[in-house]
This record gives structure tokens, C-alpha cells and sequence, in this order.
């Protein structure tokens, strides 16, 4: 056979296909999709250069013959001669050495390579990077110097800041900064959820050191998720029951209700916190009342209080949130008192 003759021969060889299997670790080991586990029984070899891959256990299960080795790029390229299949599962890092010399190979042009699959054995669902968070913010609980030592109530005034914040980034139309202040308010949430799993006293410490109250009941995040999808779905029927809702007005009269029941509040003013703006407090009072039906007139003094009552109940009864209102007025405001004092306009 002349030289020209064995070169047809060697090319027209089957080079055989490298599959580079990988796996979220958001999702539970031994959960693949179809075509991973048809891929997996019908390859030549599966290799695995960690012994402790999380998915090792499911595949032996499975009598899924798996490797122990870490293969470089040529051993791979030689082991697929032949039109086999080989199958590489990456350690959660993945494998830049492999991927990297696999690219130099198929870069070079002397190496007659095999067709290279990314195959996703499984994927992460929407919400699966809450769980990430929730196991960052576990150690930075238990590692970092000051957030091990924060309480429900030395955090408080955080959640109130983040709040105002997350407000300002809706009124400016930032969609980066509410972004970020969407996140800001969910570390608030997490950051009181892993305090609440150690059970810490309900009156927490005080200055003196000693303990200021009873301990409290331990709770996780995944308690604080599951009350709030039981209250979603019972506060929905229309969605997920039979009841029947046309209207927003609708839906609001029946979350009234069923809060009323479920709280067994004996005023519509029960729930109502005092220590919120005054505006917004004032408003909420005449929701709750014009909503639950209590016939009662505004009260009449002197001062600009009553005044702001007053205007407060009458921007709530025409829709309007007089809170909103008013710091839309005096953004305004402050935008006139910069330019008069030439400074222009604050950076968004």
C-alpha cells in the first residue's frame, strides 16, 4: 500500500466522540437527564479523575462502569480511536488543563480529532442560586468576625434603610441599582433567617452582656419560604382553588378576610405598625377602615396634624399613596433648591 493509500485509510477511521458530562451541584446527585444516562450505559468508557464526584455513588447504582483516572487531551483523543465513545465527568471546577489541551489539539491541525459534546447532565431550576446564597451567607455566619456577631436586633435598622433604598431605585427607574437593591433586601432576609437558626434569645443581648429575654424557637430559611408559600396559595383560592375573583378590589377584599381570620384580629386597625412614617400610617388606618366597612368620622383639632390626616385619608380614598406623593414633591423640591444654588441635579 503506497504512503498516499495508508493516509486515505487512517483518515477515513471513525475518531470516535468525547463527551464532557456536566452537573449542577444546585440539583440533587443521581438526578440526570435522559440523555446523559443513555449516554452513559452506551459508551466505551466513563472516566473520572475525583473519587469523591458526587455522582459516582448513582452510576455504580446504575452499574455504570466508571474510571478513576485523569486523562490528558492526547490519552483522550487516543482512547476514542476507533470510533469509540468516551465520557469525562468534570469535578465541579471543571477541568481547564483537559479543555485547554483539547483546544490546542483541534487548534493545531495535525491531530485528527474527535467530535467534542458539552452534554448538561442536569440544569438548574429558576431560584437555584438562592442556594448558593444561602450557603455563603452560612460562612460568613460562622467565619466572619462581624456578621457572627449580629442580631435580629442590631440588624433592624438595616432592613429599613434597605428598604428606603430599594424605594428610591423603583422612583429613579435604575433597573441596575434595583437590582441591587433587590439583593440588599434579600440578604436582610437570609442574614435573619441564619441568625433565627440558633435560637437566639428573643430579647437578645443586651449592652451588659446578660441575656434580655426567653430563648426563642429555632427556625431556617426553608421554614421562613414554606410559611410564606402556605400563605400565597390559602390567600389565592382564585388561583389555586375555586374561588372566583374579576377585580383587584377583588382579590384585596378577600386578602382582608382571610387575614382577619387568620390573625382572629378583633380591630382592623390589629397589625397596623404605629412606628412607620406618619403619612403612610395615617393612610393605612383609612384603608383598614373604609375596606372593613367602619363608619367613623376623622377627628377634628387644631394643628397641622389633623390637617395632614386629614389630606392623608383623601389621597387613600382616590388611590393615591400619599407617601409616594409627597416625596415625589419634594424630590422636586430639592431638584429647585440645587439649581437655584447652581449645582444642578444630584447623579441618579
Amino acid at each position: 500500500m503506497t504512503d498516499h493509500s495508508q493516509s486515505t485509510a487512517a483518515a477515513a477511521e471513525p475518531t470516535g466522540r468525547i463527551v464532557l458530562l456536566t452537573t449542577s451541584h444546585r440539583v440533587a446527585p443521581g438526578v440526570l437527564s435522559w440523555p446523559a444516562w443513555q449516554t452513559l450505559h452506551a459508551a466505551d468508557r466513563v472516566l473520572c479523575a475525583d473519587p469523591g464526584h458526587p455522582q459516582l455513588p448513582y452510576l455504580r447504582e446504575a452499574g455504570v462502569e466508571v474510571e478513576h483516572t485523569a486523562a490528558d487531551a492526547h490519552e483522550l483523543v487516543a482512547a476514542c480511536a476507533g470510533g469509540r465513545t468516551v465520557v469525562v465527568l468534570p469535578g465541579g471546577e471543571g477541568d481547564q488543563r483537559l479543555t485547554d489541551g483539547l483546544a490546542r489539539l483541534a487548534g493545531s491541525g495535525r491531530v485528527s480529532m474527535p467530535d467534542l459534546e458539552l452534554l448538561p447532565g442536569s440544569y438548574d431550576l429558576p431560584g437555584a442560586r438562592l442556594l448558593d446564597l444561602v450557603q455563603v451567607m452560612d460562612r460568613v455566619r460562622r467565619e466572619c468576625p462581624w456578621t457572627s456577631r449580629q442580631t435580629h436586633r442590631g440588624l433592624a435598622k438595616y432592613a429599613i434603610e434597605e428598604a428606603y433604598e430599594l424605594v428610591e431605585a423603583i422612583e429613579d427607574g435604575d433597573r441596575e441599582e434595583l437590582r441591587e437593591e433587590l439583593g440588599d433586601v434579600l440578604l436582610q432576609v437570609v442574614f435573619h433567617a441564619r441568625i433565627a437558626e440558633e435560637g437566639i434569645p428573643a430579647g437578645e443581648d443586651g449592652e451588659d452582656g446578660e441575656d434580655d429575654g426567653e430563648a426563642l424557637g429555632a427556625f431556617s430559611i426553608d421554614d421562613v419560604a414554606g410559611a410564606l408559600v402556605q400563605k400565597l396559595i390559602h390567600r389565592h383560592p382564585h388561583v389555586f382553588g375555586d374561588a372566583q375573583a374579576e377585580t383587584p378590589e377583588d382579590v384585596h377584599a378577600h386578602w382582608q378576610r382571610t387575614k382577619a381570620v387568620e390573625k382572629r384580629r378583633e380591630s382592623v386597625t390589629d397589625g397596623v405598625p404605629v412606628g412607620q412614617p406618619g403619612l403612610a400610617l395615617a393612610a393605612k388606618l383609612a384603608g383598614r377602615a373604609r375596606a372593613g366597612g367602619v363608619a367613623v368620622e376623622l377627628p377634628r383639632g387644631e394643628g397641622i396634624g389633623y390637617e395632614l390626616l386629614e389630606l392623608a385619608a383623601r389621597a387613600e380614598a382616590e388611590g393615591v399613596d400619599p407617601e409616594t406623593a409627597l416625596r415625589a414633591a419634594a424630590r422636586v423640591y430639592r431638584d429647585a433648591i440645587r439649581a437655584a444654588e447652581g449645582v444642578g441635579a444630584p447623579a441618579r
